[in-house]
């Protein structure tokens, strides 16, 4: 039986992959959906841009002199590369914060040669290698702003933890008592919430004028602009998002959560697309993404061809020699009017 996503080792199907796709426009109409689009999801990163909203909101980013990049970054799962971890530590040292004041923990980068040369120095990981140290510098950055306790702001309780809360809330129009609280990788609060809900996030970051409040829009638009304007802030380099936006200058903006998930929004049509794997892996969610692009009509030969290691993704082997792809093999369902 063949499934979503297939993976082949040359000719031959040798694993495949279950997805749950939702597509909302930023008025709340499903449009079309493959799967469950109301799984219960925790989109993980893929809420960074909501969670950086208060940034903008509290005045924290304009009295810190925040850059397009560094709100960019606020968003990010970034690969640790030097750039990034310069970008942190600029905004912590603007912040009268330290490294240590960061509680992401810790974790090797994806940017290998930075960990090389980390090991080569005879240093020690600290946490601005970690992907989500921009989302916790800018949560740190508020609460300095607003005169709260530093310590505690990874805690549900908080008033950062409550802001973004009650953002979600309206964005995404899932009433608090509805969304699951757990704990993320880098120990702040996670939310789930629905598929569609996820996706409809994404329809009104996308396009948020005339559909939240206007003080929420102009906070939704800045975060949107600086991660087009600078993707290669949100993840790095040959990664999907930064190459996505960087391709679709100015009409996508995307974020990758772990666990297999991939949000999209699309700037001119005013649509969220929020993708889920359900085994959890990576490599279904970029190829899922390109065919949902496709089959909306959005692309073409010249985008295809500088994406097309997310169409049809390479199966590689320790030689590092093509032996196989993931190929989407879906039809998404349009949702009756």
């Amino acid at each position: 039986m063949s499934e979503a996503i297939e993976v082949f080792r040359g000719e031959f199907v040798e694993s495949s992959h279950h997805i749950h796709v939702a597509i909302v426009n930023n008025e709340g109409k499903l449009l079309y959906s493959y799967g469950d689009p109301f799984r219960l999801t925790f989109p993980r990163s893929a809420m960074k841009p909501f969670q950086a909203v208060p940034l903008v909101e509290t005045g924290t980013a304009k009295a810190l002199g925040y850059s397009a990049a560094e709100i960019s970054l606020s968003c990010a799962s970034h690969s640790g590369e030097p750039f990034h971890r310069e970008a942190v530590m600029n905004i912590l040292g603007r912040a009268d914060l330290e490294e240590s004041d960061l509680q992401c923990g810790t974790h090797v980068p994806r940017d290998t040669a930075s960990y090389k040369q980390l090991i080569r120095e005879g240093k020690e990981l600290t946490p601005v290698f970690s992907n989500c140290s921009g989302k916790h510098s800018g949560m740190l950055a508020t609460a300095v702003h607003m005169n709260e306790d530093i310590h505690t702001y990874p805690e549900i309780g908080h008033p950062v933890q409550q802001r973004i809360l009650e953002v979600i809330e309206e964005v995404c129009q899932c009433p608090k008592e509805q969304i699951g609280i757990s704990v993320d990788g880098c120990g702040l609060p996670v939310h789930q919430v629905p598929l569609y809900n996820a996706a409809l996030g994404f329809a009104r970051l996308a396009q948020p004028e005339g559909i939240v409040t206007e003080g929420r829009s102009v906070a939704l638009e800045t975060i949107r602009d600086a991660m087009m304007e600078r993707p290669e802030m949100v993840a790095g380099t040959k990664r999907f998002d930064s190459d996505v936006m960087r391709t679709f200058k100015g009409n996508i903006v995307a974020k990758v959560g772990a666990e297999g998930v991939q949000c999209i929004g699309i700037v001119d049509r005013g649509i969220g697309i929020a993708i889920k794997t359900e085994d959890g892996t990576d490599r279904a969610a970029g190829v899922a993404a390109m065919e949902v692009l496709r089959q909306l009509g959005i692309g073409d030969e010249t985008t295809n061809e500088l994406l097309k290691d997310y169409i049809d993704a390479p199966v590689l082997n320790a030689r590092n020699a093509k032996i196989g792809v993931v190929k989407a093999n879906f039809v998404l369902n349009p949702v009756e009017l």
